[in-house]
């Protein structure tokens, strides 16, 4: 085991640069993969949500990083956080983009190794009003590294785990794309439609509700306890980082009993980043919630959580909802809002098809969400033990 710096395992270290934003001739009709800091989330990046042109790079000091690179966040919340570039692309200046010597360290455990020390790592940002980390403080920061071929062992085992969960959510996404798609044909494409009684989502519920932030009621949080959802625990694909929980204790969680959350609840973001929602399980629970999160429990006597589900994969609430934000400091939707959006209701004959063809679906979806969440905690519990070489990875056939 060698003790050494980052700077020791990389043949180059940069960071790239933004076009003049003022330019719309740099970013309109670009097809050059330009990666923001928002996107780094210890993962690995296949695309990017926006481009630059030709222009717009020439114009800049963005540059190329090539495939396999590892790319480190400097700046503010995302600040430490690593990825893995799995395209070429550019960056933009809030990157650190590390390109490895490959006959000196396996990328992926360079990667891995900052994942480990992500901690330590953060804990040297600094500046004013944001918290920064600087290139040099990256190229200084300290990794022990075995031989090469340990290396390549340790990264094996830990890339075989992002492997399936990056085929689960392949799959997922796959599978939302299917019910998107029946949805369609049954409502929003069925000639029909006006045909079908429509009813207000809060008849089809027994509760349409959200909670409270317990620190408005002299409550703080606590380290372990009740999973607390925030907006930010739910995420665009609609799975549920747990990762991203507060939490409380019971007795703060029976003085919200209101927004005490139960399995085949929908939870709907309502202030803050407006839309994101996500069908509960039993793996979250215990759980509740604050005012920024909407609960929709249905009436099972009316209509399955996987009924109304189906609603919110198939965009129905998109258009209502959007027409009824209001718009204060932070944009959010009412309850009332929430509650008022028309649902068309299948015939008795025509219900039990339409749900034995979307509820499979769903059932899939929370299943493989699941078992992604099983892959990621042994990962990370394994990623301590193989980094500081407590599990010994020579003797491993892989």
């Amino acid at each position: 085991m060698i003790n050494g710096k980052i700077s020791d395992v990389c043949s180059n270290v940069y960071s790239g640069g933004t076009p003049n934003k003022k330019h719309d001739e740099y970013y309109v009709g670009g097809n050059i993969p330009w990666l923001n800091t928002s996107e780094i989330k210890f993962n690995r990046i296949t695309a990017t949500e926006k481009f630059i042109t030709d222009e717009g790079y020439s114009a800049s000091s963005a540059k190329w990083v090539p495939a396999n690179a590892v790319i480190v966040a400097m700046y503010g919340a995302t600040a430490a956080r690593v990825a893995i570039s799995k395209i070429p692309l550019t960056t933009n200046q809030a990157c650190c983009n590390l390109i490895i010597d490959d006959s000196k360290a396996d990328y992926r455990y360079v990667y891995y190794w900052l994942c480990s020390r992500y901690t330590e790592l953060a804990s040297l940002a600094n500046g004013g009003a944001q918290q920064n980390l600087n290139a040099g403080q990256i190229k200084d920061f300290p990794i022990a590294l075995p031989h090469i071929d340990a290396q390549k062992k340790i990264a094996d085992l830990l890339s075989a785990f992002d492997d399936k969960i990056e085929v689960n959510n392949e799959i997922n996404e796959n599978l939302l794309q299917q019910a998107s798609t029946i949805f369609k044909h049954w409502f929003t494409d069925n000639p029909s439609l006006d045909t079908l009684e429509q009813v207000p989502l809060a008849d089809l519920c027994l509760v349409v509700t959200k909670g409270t932030t317990p620190t408005t009621l002299g409550k703080p949080f606590v380290s372990e306890g009740i999973n607390f959802i925030k907006a930010e625990s739910i995420l665009d694909n609609h799975a549920i980082d747990k990762n991203k929980f507060a939490f409380i204790d019971s007795e703060t969680n029976d003085l919200l009993r209101r927004s005490i959350i139960s399995s085949g609840d929908i939870v709907f973001t309502i202030a803050g980043t407006l839309g994101r929602f996500a069908l509960i399980d039993d793996s979250v629970l215990p759980a509740n919630t604050n005012q920024a999160v909407a609960i929709i429990r249905a009436n099972k006597s009316k209509v399955t959580p996987e009924y109304l589900y189906s609603f919110f994969l198939g965009n129905w609430h998109n258009d209502y909802y959007t027409k009824r934000i209001q718009q204060a400091v932070q944009a959010n939707l009412s309850l009332g809002t929430i509650k008022s959006l028309p649902i068309p209701i299948l015939s008795d004959k025509a219900m039990p098809e339409y749900l034995g063809i979307i509820s499979p679906i769903i059932t899939m979806t929370k299943a493989n969400e699941l078992e992604i969440t099983r892959l990621r905690t042994m990962r990370d519990a394994l990623l301590p033990q193989l980094m500081s070489g407590q599990l010994d990875v020579s003797d491993l056939d892989l």
